[in-house]
């Protein structure tokens, strides 16, 4: 398997032993950043020098306490510095003036410029993303009184965090060597866990649901599980691409958009957002906020104030749950701030997770061995959430039956889609999957998925009382030239 593994996927595969190293998680860096430095730093027999990375880590990756300290190296000691981190670029339509913040070290784009000669060196890779992850390099401007020209901190280079080129045609195509067994063990290599430690085939797919919002637009999930089953982890540190919110408040501004500072929010720079721990989240303005998620997870649009906004981001519910409360059949949301106590909100979650299905985070469930490079597993995700093709494959492979309620077959149609994308990548028309295997690993889990949501509403509501997900069936094609 780790042969097969290495021969197609070459230099993004690594080698990571998280059961016995502690370097790595002393640090408590994020999988896509460790594996960026293990693919670095790692030769050829998965071994690297602890000093020469240490070394790395203290001159590129600095702290947030940090940025005074590198603020008087470029301010006042008229200093060049280079570290590691994500960047958002401006331009401003009145003057033409580009700048850009760095969000990790409360940098705007105030206080900051990217002058002409520097843009047109770095512009291709800046303007891919509403933030780029990469190597920056910033000085200083200084002030000029004379042209009423104030300070402010310049950028003078930039390299890419993903300097590779990535085939997402090859990522496709590769899985054809791969059993479907053999994919779900390279894909939980990826998000840094040991196939061999879970129980069953169920365990492992149960985990690798936690995924779906990953590579799927506005794919909105609940999930409640016990503590210690990783759901932080898998949706904090592995990708780059989602935001996990954990307790606190939450406002309409810092979700969608704030207008007093004319900044987008969460879901306008993420592909998901994950709100951990979600019985702990206080909502601002109960009304505001459920009315803003409603009309956000319906169709995408959100409207504050005078100003319309469109996103791709899922939103994730991330919940503990006791042990006398895992039954589908209770009202297991009681527990949810006031805000979800709505059936018209919790109808636009496409489905729910069982966590308690995924066994709780032990030594055995740690990844040692060569695995797919988290950072490159991840971009792989994210780049699969442009591709409609999927789509059209499950609109084509379907059958709604009459009456189908609308929202349970975008929630089906969606779910499947999520799944064709992450574990059948290689699917490029209806005759590349066998029926069995798209009943037994996307139609039945997206319908049962739906179906406690289901279940759910008819708990909190009574006009949903009895109404389960009609059942949908896969159209025969083996008969079709």
């Amino acid at each position: 398997m780790e042969e097969k593994l290495r021969e197609c996927f070459d230099e993004m595969v690594v080698f990571k032993d998280l059961k016995k190293s502690n370097f790595f998680s002393a640090l408590s860096l994020p999988s896509f950043l460790r594996d960026w430095l293990l693919k670095r730093f790692e030769n050829e027999n998965g071994e690297f020098n602890i000093d020469e990375v240490s070394k790395f880590i203290r001159e590129f990756l600095p702290k947030k306490d940090d940025w005074v300290s590198i603020k008087n190296r470029i301010i006042i000691d008229n200093e060049r510095v280079k570290f590691l981190t994500k960047i958002s670029v401006d331009i401003d339509i009145k003057t033409q003036e580009i700048s850009f913040s760095l969000v990790d070290f409360g940098l705007t784009n105030k206080e900051t410029i990217i002058e002409p000669s520097i843009w047109n060196k770095c512009k291709n890779e800046l303007v891919k993303g509403k933030e780029t992850w990469g190597v920056v390099e910033i000085g200083y401007r200084f002030p000029n009184p004379e042209y009423k020209l104030p300070g402010k901190i310049k950028l003078t280079g930039f390299t890419n965090f993903c300097p590779y080129t990535i085939d997402i045609d090859y990522f496709k195509d590769v899985r054809k060597e791969f059993t479907i067994t053999e994919w779900v063990n390279v894909i939980l290599g990826a998000i840094d866990y040991n196939a061999s430690g879970y129980k069953d085939e169920s365990e492992k797919l149960s985990m690798l649901t936690r995924l779906l919002p990953f590579v799927e637009k506005r794919l909105n999930l609940i999930e409640l599980a016990p503590k210690g089953t990783g759901k932080s982890y898998l949706f904090g540190r592995v990708s780059k691409f989602g935001w996990l919110s954990s307790g606190g408040v939450m406002s309409r501004a810092k979700m969608f958009y704030d207008i007093g500072r004319h900044t987008q929010g969460l879901v306008c720079n993420n592909d998901f957002v994950a709100l951990d721990e979600v019985q702990t989240i206080s909502f601002t303005d109960i009304d505001e906020m459920r009315a803003a998620l409603k009309g956000y997870m319906e169709s995408g649009v959100f409207t504050v104030g005078n100003y319309e906004g469109m996103a791709d981001s899922g939103i994730i519910l991330l919940g503990n749950i006791k042990q006398e409360n895992m039954d589908e059949y209770q009202n297991m949301f009681e527990e949810l701030p006031q805000v979800f106590h709505e059936s018209a909100l919790i109808d636009r979650f496409h489905g729910f997770i069982k966590g308690w299905d995924i066994p709780r985070m032990h030594d055995d469930l740690k990844i040692s061995g060569w695995a797919l490079n988290s950072e490159y597993f991840c971009t792989i995700l994210h780049l699969l959430r442009e591709d409609a093709s999927y789509r059209a494959i499950i609109d084509q492979l379907i059958i709604v039956p009459e009456h189908a309620d609308t929202r349970d077959t975008e929630a089906i149609k969606r779910i499947c889609t999520g799944y064709l994308k992450l574990l059948f990548p290689n699917v490029r028309s209806i005759k590349d999957i066998a029926a069995k295997d798209f009943n037994t690993y996307c139609l039945r889990p997206a319908s049962k998925m739906r179906g406690i949501i289901k279940t759910q509403l008819g708990i909190l509501d009574n006009e949903f009382k009895g109404k389960n997900v009609p059942k949908f069936s896969i159209k025969d094609f083996s008969y079709e030239d």
